[in-house]
């Protein structure tokens, strides 16, 4: 297992509040992890350490490191705008930008200059839609408002938006629960089809999905990591009680 994300004695707070204990965890390259619990045990908060968005909130703090490729992406000379196109988010609901589909698509490379003509922008646009299974859907109303869009839809969107910048993780969280069945398992078939490309991170409070899409799992409750491994060795020899409940439904 190559490992492209390493967390190291991670500890991080809301105030004086402790949100995650002594974390420490390696995330395989080109692989789906899913980080699973009950509500409230901290995989969101650990899922946005991994591209510094857990900051965005008021008075939170971290000690320990998130290793990028090898790199600490707390260090002081680290950009976080780089960070964060490195590795993307998928976010629970979608939010496409106010403004056209193919703007909404062409916005990070407009922002990062990565293309030097309209040709190469519509190229590049087209291409992202594709991989995110909607071109076929919307190539004829390039022009209409992103929001015209269905919420599935808005969803396939933001992730062609995040691909399109190039990055190397995707980050998901939860990231088809406000979506219908159908939609749920076109977002699941395009991240079963891009982990060939990108290692993919997925909060989910689903055992469904999780068994669905993972090849290494995360078990977490109470801020601490309970139990991390191969997906088919956690799913059917749990190493820890607290996992086996989980899996047994307890709780």
């Amino acid at each position: 297992m190559e490992t492209h994300i390493q967390v190291k004695n991670l500890n991080v707070y809301y105030g004086r509040q402790q949100a995650l204990k002594s974390i420490n965890i390696e995330i395989p390259r080109n692989q789906i992890t899913v980080i699973m619990g009950p509500s409230g045990c901290g995989k969101t908060t650990l899922l946005k350490t991994f591209n510094r968005f857990f900051e965005l909130t008021e008075d939170t703090s971290l000690t320990g490191e998130v290793l990028v490729d090898g790199k600490n992406i707390y260090d002081k000379d680290v950009d976080v705008t780089e960070v964060r196109k490195v590795v993307g988010l998928l976010a629970q609901r979608p939010s496409p930008l106010p403004m056209s589909i193919y703007d909404n698509v062409a916005y990070g490379l407009h922002i990062h200059k990565m293309k030097n003509d309209r040709a190469e922008y519509k190229a590049a646009v087209q291409h992202y839609l594709e991989i995110a299974g909607l071109w076929e859907e919307v190539q004829s109303r390039l022009q209409d408002p992103a929001t015209s869009l269905s919420i599935g839809q808005q969803q396939r969107l933001c992730l062609a938006r995040g691909l399109a910048v190039e990055p190397e993780i995707i980050l998901g969280d939860e990231p088809t629960s406000a979506l219908d069945p159908i939609s749920s398992q076109n977002i699941e078939s395009r991240l079963l089809d891009l982990k060939k490309q990108y290692t993919t991170v997925i909060v989910t409070h689903t055992l469904r999905q999780a068994k669905r899409l993972a090849d290494y799992v995360i078990y977490m409750y109470l801020g601490e990591v309970i139990e991390a491994g191969p997906a088919h060795e956690v799913f059917t020899n749990p190493q820890h009680e607290r996992t086996k409940q989980y899996l047994e439904g307890l709780f």
